[in-house]
Order: structure tokens, then sequence, then C-alpha cells
């Protein structure tokens, strides 16, 4: 082998291991910044699912209340119906 087929080699070489890991910090790069994102949307999930459950205890809150004054209300109906008869 001469000079020239030793430095072709190593070249070779080189390129080789530039094409392999060029992708390889590419794919790790987009890996990272997925990841971030993933996190993001799962806190602002949370956040979403917290908010939920507060709007839906709120609303239940508020259905027991006009539940009470229906009721209320019936009782009333139901006793002016009955001094009038």
């Amino acid at each position: 082998m001469d000079e020239w087929t030793v430095v072709l080699v190593l070249i070779a070489l080189v390129d080789l291991i530039a094409a392999i890991v060029k992708p390889v910090i590419s794919l790790t790069q987009s890996i990272t910044k997925l990841t971030v994102v993933v996190d993001g949307l799962s806190a602002n999930h949370e956040n979403l699912t917290q908010k939920n459950a507060d709007s839906h205890e709120r609303i239940w809150q508020k259905n027991e209340e006009q539940d009470t004054r229906l009721e209320s209300h019936e009782t009333r109906i139901t006793i002016i119906e009955k001094t009038s008869d």
C-alpha cells in the first residue's frame, strides 16, 4: 500500500463516521425538542384537567342550590293549594 491509499482509506473512514454522526446528532436534537414540547403539553393538560374539575364542582354546587330552591317552591305551592281548597 502506498501513502495515497492510506490517505484515501482515512478520508473514507472520516466520511463514514461523519455520515453516521450527523443524523444521530440531528435525531438527538429533535428528540430533545419533542421531549420539551411533550412536557409542556403534559403540564397544560394537568392544568386543564384541574380547571375542568373545578368548573364541574361549581356547576354541581349551583345545581344543588337550584334543587333546594325548587323543592322550597314546590312545598310553598303545595301549601297554597291545600289552603285554597
